[in-house]
C-alpha cells in the first residue's frame, strides 16, 4: 500500500521590508567589471556610486564597464487565513 501525502498550500505576502531596523531606501552601488574595485553601498542615493565609475575611469581609461548594483530589502509575511498568520517571526 502507498503511504498517503497530504500536501497544503499557504498563501504569502512579498514586499518590501518597512519592519523597524530595515533600510528605508534602497543601496546604490558601482563595480567596475575590469577589476572588480567597488563604489561602495550607498543609501537612496546613485549619485556617488555613478561619479565614482566616471572618476575611476578617469583614473584608469581602459576600465569602462561596470556593474550597477540595486539592492533593495523585501519581507514575506503570512497573508490572512496563513496558519503562521498569528505567530511572531523570529
Amino acid at each position: 500500500m502507498t503511504p498517503r501525502i497530504i500536501i497544503t498550500a499557504a498563501a504569502w505576502n512579498l514586499g518590501l521590508d518597512t519592519e523597524e531596523g530595515a533600510p528605508e531606501k534602497p543601496l546604490f552601488e558601482a563595480q567596475c567589471t575590469s577589476c572588480g574595485h567597488s563604489s561602495g553601498a550607498t543609501e537612496g542615493r546613485r549619485l556617488p556610486a555613478e561619479a565614482w565609475a566616471l572618476k575611476h575611469t578617469g583614473e584608469r581609461p581602459g576600465h569602462r564597464s561596470f556593474r550597477a548594483i540595486q539592492t533593495s530589502f523585501w519581507r514575506v509575511t503570512p497573508a490572512p487565513g496563513n496558519p503562521y498568520a498569528s505567530e511572531v517571526a523570529e
